[in-house]
Formats: structure tokens, C-alpha cells, sequence
């Protein structure tokens, strides 16, 4: 009688795709709050509170405008990583890393939901740099 093992190969985690859809995932559904954050910074940018001797002074209809358009690259690359593409895993790990420093930089207009946006995109850096590939 022979068994057969579930354990999948040294190194590998089982859960591997299933860490690639988490990521994709939570790009769209981030990139989509940044992508309304964008608009309510691009319509109304008294919505946010301003911070006037903060290091980093932008205009804020400025700031609305990069979350618009980083909040759509991210539903973007967030579709994308449905396929198993490699353009998308790089594209998702840079426009994550890009997005940390975006939120960073706007911690004094929004600060809780940047600080949030910054872990999730933290945690899609982690479940993309974890999963090997297909080629492996």
C-alpha cells in the first residue's frame, strides 16, 4: 500500500496562490479607496485636514491627483495578477512599494487611513515576494 504525501515540496508554501489572490485582492480594493480618496482630494481638498509646518508641503489637489492615478494603476495590476503573469508580480511589488511612500508622505492630510493603506500594501510586497513562480 502506498501513501500519498500532501506536503508540498521543500521550500514551497501551500498556500502560495492563494497569497497571490490575497494580493490581488487587496490591490484592487485599496487602489480603489485610493482612487476615491483621489477624487475627494481633486473635487473638495478641504475634506482633508491641512498641517502647516509639515516637512513635505504639497498642494493637496496635487495629492488628489496621484491617488487618483496610483489607485488605478493599482486596480490595474490588481486584475492582472488574476493571470499568472510575471509583469504583473513585479508591477504589483513597485507600485506597492511607490504607494507606501505616496501614503507616507500624506500621513498629515489623512493619517489613519495611510497608515492603514501602508500595512496592507506592506502585507502585498510579503504575499508576492513569498510565492514562487510558475517556472519553478
Amino acid at each position: 500500500m502506498t501513501s500519498t504525501s500532501t506536503h508540498s515540496r521543500a521550500g514551497e508554501h501551500p498556500f502560495a496562490s492563494g497569497l497571490v489572490v490575497f494580493a490581488s485582492v487587496m490591490l484592487i480594493v485599496v487602489g480603489a479607496l485610493d482612487f476615491c480618496r483621489g477624487i475627494m482630494g481633486i473635487a473638495r481638498d478641504e475634506v482633508f485636514v491641512t498641517t502647516p509646518n509639515y516637512v513635505f508641503r504639497f498642494d493637496l489637489t496635487a495629492w488628489g491627483w496621484l491617488h487618483l492615478i496610483f489607485g488605478a494603476f493599482a486596480v490595474v495590476v490588481g486584475i492582472g495578477l488574476m493571470t499568472p503573469s510575471t509583469w504583473a508580480r513585479v508591477g504589483g511589488i513597485g507600485l506597492s512599494a511607490l504607494l507606501i511612500i505616496i501614503n507616507f508622505l500624506s500621513l498629515p492630510y489623512f493619517p489613519l487611513w495611510s497608515l492603514i493603506a501602508i500595512a496592507i500594501y506592506g502585507a502585498v510586497i510579503w504575499a508576492l515576494c513569498v510565492v514562487k513562480s510558475a517556472e519553478d
